[in-house]
């Protein structure tokens, strides 16, 4: 069984669609042990609690320093013995020392095709925004592990997706949640569940 935690910041959509994936079958061999948020009004929370997953905080408010956090937040997650980190819309950078903890056990959902707009400063809206001023006709979603940069980890999937004439970055970010993120996420959990996902050399490969 893979343990799982879940890390997000907000609404918690991604966090539904794990959830509901595990309901429905879509992800097998795979339960959530934790959701950790570091904004404690985050509504992900409110959703863990609803189906009795533990739902915490730890946020960089809470601490003096960011390596207080960063001790406090590694810790935490290692209480609950996982196997998998799940950035679900997390927007704290992931310390150095959980990255070596968890080498290829970290995982992320990007709103992009990366290379395309990630990157600092490339999180949320703001990649759509990008997206739409460049005037680009396809965008999507990634999911990669995790690395000491930043969206530069093996890439495990993507899912490409239409941009329309006179989409509204909102309407763009929802298009791309619907076609591309609620699907390549839970999918690749289930994947590295079931013991389908390698990495080699940077490179991620499907047994």
């Amino acid at each position: 069984m893979l343990k799982i935690a879940v890390m997000v910041s907000g609404g918690g959509t991604n966090l539904q669609a794990i959830i509901d994936a595990i309901d429905s079958g879509k992800i097998t061999n795979t339960e959530i042990s934790v959701v950790i948020s570091n904004n404690k009004n985050a509504y992900a929370l409110e959703r863990a609690k609803n189906h009795n997953i533990e739902a915490l905080c730890v946020s960089p408010k809470d601490y003096t320093t960011r390596e207080e956090f960063n001790e406090a937040l590694l810790k935490k997650v290692q209480s609950f013995d996982v196997d998998l980190v799940v950035l679900a819309g997390f927007l704290v950078a992931i310390p150095d020392a959980m990255v070596d903890a968890y080498e290829n056990r970290i995982i992320n959902i990007h709103p992009s095709l990366i290379p395309s707009f990630c990157g600092v400063g490339y999180y949320g809206l703001k990649v759509h925004e990008a997206a739409l001023e460049r005037g680009v006709k396809i965008t999507g979603a990634t999911v990669h592990f995790v690395d000491k940069g930043t969206d530069t980890g093996p890439i495990i999937a993507q899912q490409p997706v239409e941009v329309l004439e006179n989409d509204t970055p909102k309407e763009l970010q929802q298009r791309v949640m619907e076609q591309a993120e609620w699907i390549i996420l839970p999918r690749a959990i289930n994947d590295i569940a079931n013991g389908k996902i390698t990495v080699e050399n940077h490179n991620v490969y499907r047994k």
